[in-house]
C-alpha cells in the first residue's frame, strides 16, 4: 500500500488580526505564496514534479476568493503546470487540505503535494463569506444552531467546568508558547514573513503575552453573556433542558486569538520524494472527520479521535502527543477528560489561546508543530485534532520516522 510521506513543513509567525498587527500589510496571497516559496527554496525542489496543491482558506471573498491557492503558486512561481484548489471546514481547513494531499497520495493521483492554509483576519473579517449557518433562521433554530462563544459556554456547563478552570488552563498555554519560543522549539518550522522590499516585517508570533497569569485573566468579562441573554440561552437550554442555567465563563483570554499567518506541508510517496532528493522526517498514517451536535458544536475532537484511533487499531494511551486547537479552553479540557488525556501531552508548546488561530491555516501549522516536537522529544505518535464550525470534528494520525 503506498503511504504518505511528510518531507517539510514550514509555517509564517502568527500576526494580531487587527488593523495594527504585524502581518496586516502582507496580502493573503503574498502569505500563502510565501509559504510556497519557502518550502521550495528549503529542499530545492523542482516544482514541476508537484501533482497538486490544496490550501484551506474559511473566508474565500474579496482577495482570499477566486482558488486564492492557483493565484499564490503564481506568485511563487511555480511550474505552471502545478493546479490549486481551496477546501473550506471551518477551523479544521488547514488540516482537511493536508489530508486531501495524503489522500491523493496515497490513492496515486500525485507522487508529490502539498497541503496548507492561509487567513488573513485582519484583512478578511471572520465571517465575511455569510452562510446559512448564521443568517437562516430556520437552519439554525431546526438545529439548535448556537455561536460558538454560547456553545462552548454550553459545553463547559454540562461538564461542570468553573471559570477558574478555564482561566487555569488559559494561563498555562501562554507559559508553554512562550517556553517554546524562548527555547527556540518553533525555528525549524517559522519563516519570517518579509514585505515586497524584501525587509522583514514579522519573524514570531505576536499574540502571546508570556506575563498573563489565572489572578489577571479573572478581571476579564465573559464575552458571550450578552448574547446568550438575548437569545441563545433559551435555545440551549431547550436542547440540554439537564442545566438550569448557562454559566457564561469564556473571554477573550480563554479563547482563540484573531490574527494572520499561512502555512505549507510537503507531502509525497516514496517515489516522489526520491525523485525530488527528499529525505521523509514522518507519515500521515490515517485520518478522519466526523459530525457532531451542532448545539455543542464544539464536541467533535474526542468524537473524530476515538474513531480515528479505532480505523488505526489504536488507544489514546499509545498516542505520545496531541495536539488540539484551543478555539476555547472547555474544548480541550472535555477531550483531555473523555480520553484521559493527561496535560502533559497535550498542546506541549501552548496553543491558539496564547498564539491565535488563523482559521484556514491552524490545521497545518498544527502537523508541522507536532512533526517538530515528535522529533525534539524522539516520540512516534502525534495525533493532530480540531474542533469544527456547524458540529464537526477532523483529526490526523502523524508518525515520526
Amino acid at each position: 500500500m503506498r503511504q504518505a510521506f511528510i518531507y517539510d513543513a514550514v509555517r509564517t509567525p502568527r500576526g494580531r488580526g487587527k488593523s495594527d498587527g504585524g502581518l496586516h500589510e502582507i496580502t493573503s496571497v503574498s502569505l500563502a505564496a510565501q509559504t510556497l516559496e519557502a518550502i521550495r527554496n528549503r529542499n530545492d525542489l523542482d516544482t514541476g514534479l508537484v501533482d497538486d496543491v490544496i490550501y484551506g482558506c474559511v473566508d474565500a471573498v474579496g482577495e482570499q476568493g477566486g482558488v486564492i491557492t492557483r493565484t499564490a503558486l503564481l506568485r511563487a512561481r511555480y511550474d505552471q503546470k502545478v493546479p490549486g484548489a481551496q477546501v473550506n471546514r471551518f477551523c479544521a481547513s488547514g488540516l482537511e487540505a493536508c489530508n486531501i494531499a495524503a489522500s491523493k497520495v496515497v490513492m496515486g493521483q500525485a507522487e508529490l503535494a502539498i497541503g496548507g492554509g492561509v487567513a488573513s483576519m485582519s484583512r478578511v473579517q471572520m465571517g465575511a463569506e455569510g452562510g446559512a449557518i448564521a443568517t437562516d433562521p430556520i437552519s439554525m433554530f431546526e438545529n439548535y444552531t448556537l455561536p460558538q462563544g454560547v456553545a462552548a459556554d454550553l459545553l463547559a456547563s454540562l461538564d461542570g467546568l468553573s471559570r477558574h478552570d478555564v482561566d487555569s488552563y488559559a494561563a498555562e498555554s501562554q507559559r508553554r508558547a512562550a517556553t517554546a519560543w524562548s527555547e527556540g522549539r518553533f525555528d525549524k518550522s517559522v519563516i519570517p514573513v518579509k514585505d515586497r522590499l524584501g525587509l522583514i516585517v514579522l519573524d514570531r508570533d505576536e499574540h502571546v503575552r508570556a506575563e498573563t497569569t489565572t489572578q489577571s485573566l479573572a478581571s476579564l468579562k465573559p464575552a458571550f453573556a450578552q448574547m446568550g441573554e438575548m437569545l441563545f440561552d433559551s435555545i440551549a437550554r431547550q436542547r440540554y433542558p439537564q442545566i438550569d442555567r448557562i454559566e457564561h465563563i469564556h473571554h477573550a483570554g480563554n479563547s482563540a486569538g484573531i490574527v494572520d499567518g499561512a502555512a505549507a506541508i510537503l507531502i509525497g510517496s516514496a517515489e516522489g520524494g526520491q525523485k525530488g532528493g527528499l529525505k521523509p522526517r514522518g507519515l500521515i498514517r490515517g485520518a478522519a472527520s466526523i459530525g457532531s451536535d451542532p448545539s455543542l458544536m464544539l464536541s467533535g475532537p474526542a468524537l473524530v479521535v476515538e474513531k480515528l484511533l479505532r480505523m488505526q487499531g489504536m488507544q489514546a494511551s499509545d498516542i505520545d502527543l496531541f495536539e488540539l486547537n484551543e478555539a476555547f479552553a472547555a474544548v480541550v479540557l472535555r477531550m483531555m477528560s473523555v480520553l484521559d488525556i493527561p496535560h502533559e501531552k497535550m498542546n506541549v508548546n501552548g496553543g491558539a489561546i496564547a498564539m491565535g488561530h488563523p482559521l484556514g491555516a491552524t490545521g497545518a501549522m498544527l502537523v508541522g508543530t507536532m512533526l517538530d516536537e515528535l522529533e525534539r522529544s524522539d516520540k512516534e505518535f502525534g495525533v493532530v485534532a480540531l474542533c469544527v464550525g456547524g458540529g464537526m470534528g477532523t483529526a490526523a494520525l502523524i508518525q515520526r520516522l
